[in-house]
């Protein structure tokens, strides 16, 4: 009886210091959503603090960079054991998009975890504070088991994610700092899963931000004459929505995933008489503009694309211009996709799928991701990038109302992560004479 009690009261013990750990790296991640650093006024600074408090915390070397003054890149590393190795970077972005705080059931910044569901609600739960937290939570987990890397891992921590990256990941990407850390493998965000797979991404569609212009004689409101501002524009519109329609029915048919087809939305319509009252009501405007967000997927064929937008979209013939504010390639510099192999000539896409099984997870179909990230700045340079965030059986909700993350699949998530980041820090490349053989 006694040997009896002394393994229950062992046992019990056991599960409230788990429950301890449990809640301390739950309330790290609501800590680190608190931040508001939402546009147009991203608190970097007070998420640079926090992420170096909690890198000096692991013992891992802090570096702020700021390629722009008021916007901080934290850059953590976790030395290897052979420093000659290239190394692993794992990527994240501190900033968020705004919310309509009235229209959340909980205040978007305050991270309430809800009782009975365990949902953890606030704004970057799913894009992407808990990635960069579970980074660093894996870490600590492997730090605690005695595991010491071979290769050199990073952490980078970028601001203006949500408004291009131009001023983050792109700058960072292009610099001396990033050259001299000797980079073979990039993970970045991916998605929400609504089912048991994990979606996993090698490339992604590339932001086309297109307006349309239409311009015309103004005219009395009640007459009717051909060539006008706004028929022109509103043929435009018609034509766009022909286009759009046809590629969603594809991806409706079950025939080409999200990331396959070319996306259009008009985003905005801009037109007509300003007055104090509204809009003068009884005069045709001689100007109006429409903008698109198109994405363009690695597959299709550019060249194509703007000879729709100039002979269809916006010919010249009915008085109208078009501009891009923004136009991403959809090829590298050598006019190939950009694109991460997903085949034996990638090494780290097997580590990938293998340390993912063997943390019990299910990866889905690799896709292109529907949006942009910021590994397109890393893929864009000849390196492997794979977009991933574990959050199985989780609807997506990325800049959505009530976004949310369930605190089993946050705690769930930092498991698949030490999987990872311990196979990847612990690759060690076959030597010439054994890929020759491999390959006999």
């Amino acid at each position: 009886m006694l040997a009896v009690a002394i393994l229950f009261l062992l046992s019990s013990a056991a599960v409230t210091n788990c429950e301890v750990e449990e809640e301390a790296i739950i309330s790290r991640f609501q800590n680190y959503l608190r931040i508001n650093t939402a546009h147009p006024n991203p608190n970097y600074n007070e998420a640079a603090q926090f992420i170096a408090a909690e890198a000096n915390s692991l013992s891992l070397d802090t570096q702020t960079l700021e390629f722009l003054k008021g916007k901080p890149l934290v850059l953590l590393k976790w030395a290897g054991r052979d420093p000659s190795l290239p190394s692993i970077l794992l990527n994240s972005h501190t900033d968020v998009v705004p919310a309509e705080t009235h229209k959340w059931n909980h205040p978007p910044f305050d991270a309430h975890l809800h009782p009975s569901s365990g949902h953890i609600y606030a704004r970057g739960s799913q894009d992407m504070k808990c990635v960069g937290i579970q980074y660093l939570e894996a870490i600590r987990k492997l730090q605690a088991s005695g595991f010491r890397p071979l290769r050199t891992v990073y952490l980078s921590f970028v601001p203006d994610e949500e408004i291009g990256g131009h001023d983050g990941a792109e700058m960072f990407a292009d610099s001396d700092v990033f050259r001299k850390m000797n980079v073979g493998i990039v993970l970045d965000e991916g998605l929400a899963s609504p089912n048991e797979d994990y979606r996993v991404f090698y490339g992604e569609r590339s932001p086309w931000w297109l307006v349309i212009k239409a311009t015309g004689a103004p005219g009395h409101g009640a007459k009717l004459y051909d060539n006008t501002a706004m028929e022109n524009l509103i043929k435009s519109v018609e034509s766009v929505r022909r286009f759009r329609a046809s590629q969603f029915d594809l991806v409706k048919a079950g025939l080409k995933a999200e990331g396959e087809v070319i996306s259009v939305n008009m985003v905005f319509l801009k037109a007509g008489t300003p007055s104090p009252t509204g809009f003068v009501m009884n005069l045709q405007p001689s100007e109006a503009q429409a903008g698109f967000d198109i994405r363009v997927p690695p597959t299709a064929d550019e060249a194509s694309l703007e000879r729709r937008i100039a002979e269809e979209w916006a010919p010249a013939t009915r008085n109208m211009t078009f501009e891009f504010k923004q136009r991403v390639s959809v090829n590298d510099k050598f006019g190939k996709p950009v694109v991460t192999a997903i085949d034996s000539s990638n090494p780290w896409w097997a580590l990938l799928e293998e340390a993912i099984k063997s943390a019990k997870g299910k990866l889905g179909k690799p896709e292109i991701f529907p949006a942009s990230t910021d590994a397109r700045y890393f893929r864009g340079r000849g390196l492997p990038a794979i977009g991933f965030s574990p959050m199985a059986n989780t609807p997506i909700l990325l800049h959505d109302h009530n976004e949310f993350l369930n605190k089993d699949e946050y705690l769930r998530g930092i498991g698949i992560y030490e999987s990872i980041i311990k196979a990847y820090a612990s690759y060690e490349e076959p030597r010439k004479d054994e890929a020759s053989r491999a390959e006999l």
